[in-house]
């Protein structure tokens, strides 16, 4: 059995829906080639490549963007001398491949053969870490999809393992945005009221999420969303292309246009997947490089926070070629970076530099235009810098007469937190999560603010 328990499993996929998964065998005529010669004929799409020992045991699976590229990798003199590889080298006795129509595909189907094959190397190759899961919770009336490395024993359905975390996450980003799941903590209950006036995150107000926490969709059809998710990673991806397909004519028909149109758009944003194939196209920025539960819990318990802050904004501003100065927000939504909330400002009016006045003009520019279109103010704003730009901020709310979000500000060198009416900056363990998250805020926000040559490029990228 399985050294995986039934739950976690991934289903087999069903008669006719699959391609053939058969590996690709050598040469014609019965010739076998050494697998270093036998690599030079894959193909350089995406797929997987199992590597067989001398007794024809698959020893080791991988995922490869260019089958042809990352395969042959293994055949490098550096391979055979690096501690991680080596000893995996010596016993290659032969390789096979099965190609995927994606990059995605390919991280899927490398999870499915792990599962059901346990190659030795896959598990000596990672340093004995624990493998990371795809989990989708099964007793709730509004399923989460959440990344894992410590599954839970009943009430999910499983997919894994995965050789790399970070595709993992970059994936579920890639999914989201076509499924519209949640990935978030809450505990939603239909019957419960008081969702009715829950505040959904950012996720709703551009489409990735269906929002049940506000309850914007019924259990029923968010259920139907989460069966179409789980049609796709155990592989009916066929299957799922087709019944969209009837279900968007069917709802046409019944001139329910909204439906067919969201079901058009996920007819499309499928098709997008396969033939691009490429996470790093649909992926939020960086993955998050400590868990970000436990730097939002960090964050909440340095800041006396009522919550957890799950919208956060950081601010920088940057003096760039020519003398131009410009600033930058970054939006991080339950502790991770979320891109599409991401600005840049040109900063108008200040001559010269002037850190404190430009602090100044981006602040009331940023909350006046949220004021202006109903939207909330975040949960933390982060100002990059020390008492003076914490006050230039406080100085701009104080202008336009607004009440101002919780702000604080990074000073750089000491990496002192202030915060508003405290004469002292609160000074925290270098190793402290919530001080963590909030330096990746304020590095992200210096590191998108430098990247000016873009803002030369796409001019309409700018807040104006």
């Amino acid at each position: 059995m399985s050294q995986f328990a039934e739950h976690s499993s991934t289903p087999e996929p069903p008669q006719g829906e699959q391609a053939d998964q058969t590996p690709t065998a050598g040469p014609a005529h019965g010739e076998r080639l050494e697998p270093r010669d036998k690599v030079r004929q894959f193909p350089t799409t995406p797929g997987v490549y199992l590597m067989k020992d001398a007794e024809d045991r698959v020893i080791y699976v991988g995922k490869a963007v260019n089958l042809r590229a990352r395969a042959g990798s293994y055949f490098l003199a550096a391979a055979a001398e690096e501690r991680r590889t080596a000893d995996l080298v010596r016993e290659i006795a032969d390789i096979d491949y099965l190609p995927a129509e994606t990059e995605v595909d390919a991280l899927l189907l490398e999870a499915r053969l792990i599962k059901d094959i346990q190659p030795r190397y896959n598990t000596e190759l990672k340093d004995d870490k624990t493998f990371p899961y795809l989990e989708i919770t099964t007793r709730e009336d509004f399923p989460r999809v959440e990344f894992t490395r410590t599954p839970r024993a009943r009430g999910t359905k499983l997919y894994g393992p995965f050789t790399s975390a970070g595709q993992l996450r970059e994936t579920i980003t890639v999914l989201q945005k076509i499924f519209r799941f949640r990935t978030c903590s809450l505990d939603i209950e239909e019957q419960d009221e008081k969702w009715r006036w829950y505040r959904p995150c950012l996720l709703a107000s551009i489409n990735q999420c269906t929002a049940p926490c506000n309850l914007r969709i019924g259990k029923e059809e968010y259920r139907r969303d989460i069966q179409k998710l789980r049609m796709f990673l155990d592989g009916n991806r066929t299957r799922l292309l087709r019944e969209l397909e009837q279900e968007m004519q069917e709802a046409a028909r019944n001139l329910q246009f909204e439906k067919a149109a969201r079901l058009r758009d996920q007819l499309e944003a499928l098709k997008s997947i396969e033939l691009r194939g490429e996470v790093d196209t649909h992926q939020q920025p960086e993955v998050f490089f400590i868990d970000p539960k436990k730097g939002l819990a960090g964050l909440k318990k340095i800041l006396d926070l009522p919550e957890l802050p799950r919208r956060i904004e950081g601010m920088d501003i940057a003096h760039l070629q020519g003398g131009e100065t410009v600033a930058s927000l970054v939006q991080f939504i339950d502790g991770l970076p979320f891109k599409h909330g991401y600005r840049r400002y040109k900063i108008r009016s200040v001559d010269g530099v002037d850190d404190f006045a430009s602090m100044r003009e981006v602040v009331s520019r940023r909350l006046r235009s949220l004021q202006q279109q109903g939207e909330s103010f975040p949960d933390l704003l982060l100002i990059d810098g020390g008492k003076g730009q914490l006050n230039a901020a406080l100085e701009a709310m104080r202008a336009i007469d607004v009440t101002p979000p919780m702000t604080i500000s990074l000073a750089k060198r000491e990496e002192e937190i202030y915060l508003p009416g405290e004469a002292e900056p609160r000074r925290v363990s270098r190793d402290s999560f919530g001080l963590r998250l909030l330096q990746y805020v304020r590095d992200e926000a210096h590191r998108f603010a430098q990247h000016y040559h873009h803002l030369l490029r796409r001019k309409s990228t700018f807040d104006e």
